[in-house]
């Protein structure tokens, strides 16, 4: 069966951001897990490993680790980490750091995903599905190339689209760990980690009446079009390095 820990209930946050100094506090923030990876593994999410690599930044330990054990044997690897729900809309910006450790010859890769359902956690529960996650924002190394994932911390920045969000709606961001012929028999999946994420809503535009006033004879709109326009931890190397 597929590892869950749930979100605890709250109300949707403007702006948040994260370090992971102790990811036992997540659930509590309104941060929710599922490893769906087939077949399960020993490892899911767990706190960063400074014997690897330490954080990009904080205590040296302070980020999100994940590794080959999330599944077992040769299978696929489909972990995920859900951000607290908020208020998406057009302009808001999304950014977290990411590596893999020096030197790894088993390409890793990271989807950085969107559902506009609400405070849904629904990603299915098969190593293929995402259920409400439908949307890609983000994908590190997709191709699953030989030296792809950056092995030094890399900022990646992601900016909503009116696309992508036609209208503020409540929804939630993803991580999701995904490498196909991974884990410990496997040829690819090593070790990721991933820090210093943060969640920022677009500034609002306001309208104002100074071309208005510059009119003489102009008749002034009514109140409600001056309104404001919104814009929008052992095991974590790998067995032939161990």
């Amino acid at each position: 069966m597929p590892q869950r820990t749930e979100a605890a209930p709250q109300a949707p946050l403007a702006d948040f951001s994260e370090g992971f100094e102790d990811i036992t506090l997540l659930p509590g923030l309104g941060w929710a897990s599922q490893n769906n990876s087939s077949p399960l593994g020993s490892t899911g999410w767990f706190q960063g490993n400074d014997t690897v690599f330490p954080a990009q930044a904080g205590s040296t330990t302070s980020y999100l680790g994940a590794n080959y054990n999330n599944t077992s044997g040769t299978g696929t690897i489909s972990n995920w980490m859900m951000t607290p729900a908020v208020t998406l809309s057009a302009g808001d910006t999304f950014r977290f750091w990411t590596s893999t450790a020096a030197g790894s010859i088993w390409p890793d890769r990271l989807e950085l995903r969107m559902s506009l359902n609400g405070a849904s956690t629904n990603v299915g529960a098969t190593a293929t599905s995402v259920g409400d996650f439908t949307t890609v924002l983000a994908e590190v190394n997709p191709t699953l190339a030989a030296g792809g994932y950056p092995e030094v911390w890399t900022e990646y920045v992601v900016t909503l689209t009116a696309a992508q969000v036609p209208a503020p709606t409540l929804g939630r961001f993803a991580f999701r760990y995904f490498v196909t012929d991974g884990g410990p028999s496997g040829a690819n999946s090593n070790y990721i980690g991933i820090d210093t994420v943060s969640y920022t809503a677009a500034a609002p535009t306001a309208v104002t009446l100074s071309t208005l006033d510059a009119q003489a004879n102009t008749t002034l709109l009514p109140l409600a079009a001056l309104a404001l326009l919104v814009t929008g931890a052992a095991l974590v190397l790998r067995r032939r390095i161990a």
